[in-house]
């Protein structure tokens, strides 16, 4: 696995600083910019479907937002290499969709949410599959083990400490596993196509 964590490119955090640079952007914008992409599950099922998509690129406040920006960059500085450009899009949509689906037909008394940890997940879930498919050593196995904690802990016990003491609102942690489904059935699907990396990463 360490040999996998060499330097990237300057050109290649252009992806990364400008969607952080979005997130920014947007939580500038104040509270009439959230409200009006925020996911809403009664004004979704109105026809304001965009806010499936449009709820992952806004945040309640800073220590939010910095949470999901670093984030960003953690997992861009790990898994970057692992997809080109055009499949890490791939794994976005496919855990936006699996969290759009998961929130409508599976959380009912989910009002709201906002915030892009759940794409997070989707995309360390298909990060960690690239790694075991190509590598079976301890520390990957490591990484790999303590992903699936962290999602287990979240499913039986809630958030974790640290990052629910850190927040204004209660995270909601059913987004961080439907992303990471989400994620991981797209690094299956890219898998079988076997795609190849792009050069300039």
């Amino acid at each position: 696995m360490l040999e996998r964590l060499t330097r990237l490119r300057i050109s290649a955090w252009i992806a990364p600083l400008g969607l952080s640079g979005l997130l920014l952007a947007l939580f500038l914008g104040g509270a009439g910019v959230t409200a009006a992409l925020r996911y809403e599950r009664a004004l979704v099922l109105a026809g304001e479907w965009w806010r499936l998509v449009s709820g992952h690129f806004v945040h309640a406040d800073v220590a939010h937002l910095g949470w999901n920006v670093f984030g960003i960059l953690l997992v861009w500085l790990l898994f970057a290499r692992e997809f080109c450009l055009r499949d890490w899009l791939r794994i976005l949509l496919a855990s936006t969709a699996a969290i759009g689906a998961g929130f409508l037909l599976f959380e009912p008394g989910l009002d709201w949410y906002v915030g892009f940890s759940g794409l997070l997940h989707g995309c360390m879930a298909a990060g960690l599959f690239a790694w075991l498919r190509s590598e079976r050593d301890p520390l990957t196995a490591l990484v790999a083990v303590l992903f699936a904690a962290k999602l287990a802990w979240e499913h039986f016990a809630g958030a974790l400490p640290f990052t629910s003491a850190s927040l204004s609102l209660p995270v909601v942690h059913e987004a961080h596993t439907y992303g990471a489904l989400g994620g991981l059935v797209a690094a299956l699907a890219l898998n079988r196509q076997r795609r190849p990396v792009a050069p300039s990463l």
